[in-house]
């Protein structure tokens, strides 16, 4: 009962000023939060005179000692690590993105440039860190779900931080304050950060459209990955060569998802056709098969919405004036940056409006529609180009993505 109410008195001290504080005071509610949960240790009897003795006994100022230098190979943890760096990767992609995202309100998609810079970095670190024989260093998810939840993501802030874990090599009686920490307080500060990193997560893979795929790509890892946790032993039985992907929720998972991104990759085609016939076809026609393609390649919604709402637009001017001699065959093609919709058809040129037509135009009908409509495609798409060539119209129309 005493852990628990330190961690609940902490969590609900943090969660209370994220939730409603104004002002500056939202930028230290870990800190208050941390700093109540340390008082509250102490006539609780967490917090106890051992560890207080620590404190004291630790030096104000002293000079990392280096008797653990060394350096040694072991084949049988090669595995092991390769296992390790991978999750690490990953972890510093998802890391990074996030960091991104939330320094972005415009945000699209992942700067990979940047994200290549990033995991360079960490990777220079990591072997910086096995050169002189200490602990490999990585990227801190909970501290960037602590950015989200105080709103602070500037760099002044990460460099003043630099400076003082520089400090805390050299300053033992302060890294003490860190070291004797209770439990229930580390606790309570995980659970605070973790939740904006789980929310932001679910964030980024909601950004983009998901089919049966992508849906197994993000559930299957993620229910296998906590089941180590859930059922502890479920795994006791497997190949020793395999025991350290499975030795932990997160290698497990993270070795699902690479495998089975390799996996579900089989079959996707960055092109789809679709043939439309005036007169016969409609608007769900060009629904149903723009939903099932943006979903397969992950696309953005919002710009799949818009290729929807042009591409209908394109259908509905051309078959309305009779146009088109015959069927209209669209090709749609994809990367991560760019969405092309191209129109072919037999027959005349589709002008398009670059002003709207006014509202007794349109309350007439008739050609007015079509007008209407090449306005509206303009609208839709990032930008649109016809031409025409031994009676084959073409029309195609650009998104950004």
């Amino acid at each position: 009962m005493p852990e628990l109410a330190v961690a609940l008195v902490t969590l609900g001290t943090m969660v209370g000023i994220s939730v409603w504080s104004r002002g500056k005071l939202r930028l230290y509610s870990v800190l208050v939060g941390m700093t109540i949960g340390y008082l509250a240790s102490i006539p609780l009897g967490i917090l106890t005179a051992d560890h207080l003795t620590l404190f004291d006994k630790a030096p104000l100022a002293a000079v990392p000692h280096l008797d653990y230098f060394g350096w040694s190979f072991d084949v049988a943890l090669l595995l092991p690590f390769l296992i390790a760096i991978t999750c690490s990767t990953l972890k510093t992609i998802g890391d990074i993105t996030t960091c991104q995202k939330i320094n972005d309100a415009e945000w699209k998609r992942t700067d990979m440039k940047n994200v290549s810079q990033g995991i360079f970095a960490d990777g220079l670190s990591v072997v910086f860190s096995g050169l002189v024989g200490t602990m490999g260093q990585s990227t801190s998810s909970s501290n960037i779900g602590l950015s989200i939840g105080t709103g602070a993501t500037s760099r002044r802030i990460a460099f003043s931080i630099g400076v003082l874990l520089a400090l805390l090599a050299f300053l033992p009686k302060l890294a003490m304050i860190f070291v004797v920490m209770p439990e229930p307080v580390m606790g309570a500060t995980l659970i605070y950060s973790v939740s904006f990193m789980i929310v932001a997560g679910f964030q980024i893979i909601m950004s983009r459209m998901l089919d049966a795929r992508r849906t197994f790509l993000v559930g299957i890892p993620l229910i296998l990955g906590l089941s180590v946790d859930v059922l502890p032993g479920l795994y006791d039985t497997v190949p020793p060569i395999l025991s350290p992907i499975f030795s932990s929720s997160l290698s497990l998972a993270a070795v699902l998802v690479v495998l089975l991104n390799l996996l579900f990759r089989i079959g996707i085609a960055k092109r789809g056709q679709l043939v439309l016939r005036p007169g016969v076809d409609d608007a769900d026609s060009i629904f149903n098969f723009m939903e099932r393609q943006g979903s397969a390649w992950g696309a953005r919604r919002e710009v799949i919405f818009r290729a929807i709402s042009a591409t209908n637009e394109l259908f509905e001017a051309v078959s309305s004036s009779k146009l088109a001699e015959g069927d209209i065959d669209v090709d749609v093609a994809f990367d991560e940056f760019n969405l092309d919709v191209v129109a072919r058809y037999r027959g005349v040129p589709l002008v398009l409006a670059s002003t709207r037509p006014d509202e007794e135009e349109l309350l007439r009908g008739g050609p007015s529609a079509a007008v209407f409509s090449g306005f509206m495609i303009n609208r839709y798409a990032n930008s649109v180009s016809v031409d025409s060539k031994d009676g084959i119209c073409r029309v195609r129309l650009h998104f950004d993505h």
